[in-house]
């Protein structure tokens, strides 16, 4: 098991967010949260990531644990120099004034000292362009001209640039066409496979988010109120009345 919420509750002020919350995620695993607006997934994301108040809600109780270790006890900073766990948030959040490959370059700061920089570096970018050919296409282009699915392998992109073992993608399909949102999730599936990376998504597309991970918990309203395999909630009649349409 590589991370493991155990209890958690979270606040923003006076008002609670999450309400004990209980799930885990073994290594090289594709797991995701779905559920409604309002169901407080990328609240439980943020509290994962360690984002701060008041970006994040403030954890007033509960653990998480990352291989063993409790990270609600760890240093933020301490987690990116590990290299450990790289949020893509929703939104991309990328420097639209930098080319595609200035974006990605940013993201090797962790490992800038290191005396293999060059080769880790070129060994990350074409892992990169190798799952998404569109981007060794436009390196050269200002990352404000791509389109919204090609914004958003970028910044996908950029966090496999960090070398993290876990990635956290809140609402990755949102706003994309559905051919480029089946060549990220395709691509994301295929390095899942040949480097084994932890891959937690937050999706409020429910079909596209069971067909893409193994196993799911859906959320409302703060609280886990069913977990599986993605095949046995896929075939939930509640869970399809209430989050695919029925």
């Amino acid at each position: 098991m590589i991370l493991e919420v155990k209890d958690l509750r979270a606040r923003y002020g006076n008002i609670e967010v999450l309400h004990g919350v209980s799930f885990s995620v073994d290594r090289g695993e594709i797991v995701t949260l779905i559920g409604s607006n309002g169901a407080s997934k990328t609240s439980m994301l943020y509290c994962i990531a360690r984002l701060m108040p008041p970006d994040a809600p403030a954890v007033s109780s509960g653990d998480i644990l990352y291989d063993g270790e409790s990270i609600l006890k760890t240093e933020p900073h301490t987690l990116i120099q590990r290299q450990m766990m790289v949020l893509v948030p929703e939104g991309r959040h990328i420097f639209g004034n930098l080319t595609v490959e200035e974006n990605l370059q940013i993201a090797t700061y962790p490992y800038r000292n290191d005396i293999n920089y060059n080769v880790i570096s070129g060994e990350k970018k074409d892992l990169v362009y190798g799952l998404f050919p569109r981007l060794f296409e436009r390196r050269k282009q200002r990352s404000e001209l791509l389109s919204g699915g090609e914004q958003q392998m970028l910044a996908v992109g950029r966090a496999l640039m960090t070398g993290c073992e876990t990635i956290l993608l809140d609402e990755p399909s949102m706003g994309l066409a559905p051919k480029l949102m089946f060549e990220m999730f395709k691509a994301l599936q295929k390095l899942n496979f040949i480097k084994h990376t932890t891959i937690i998504v937050v999706e409020q597309n429910a079909r596209v988010a069971l067909n893409f991970a193994s196993r799911g918990y859906v959320l409302k309203t703060g609280e886990v109120i069913a977990a599986d395999t993605s095949d046995s909630l896929a075939a939930n009649a509640d869970v399809r009345k209430a989050y695919m349409g029925g």
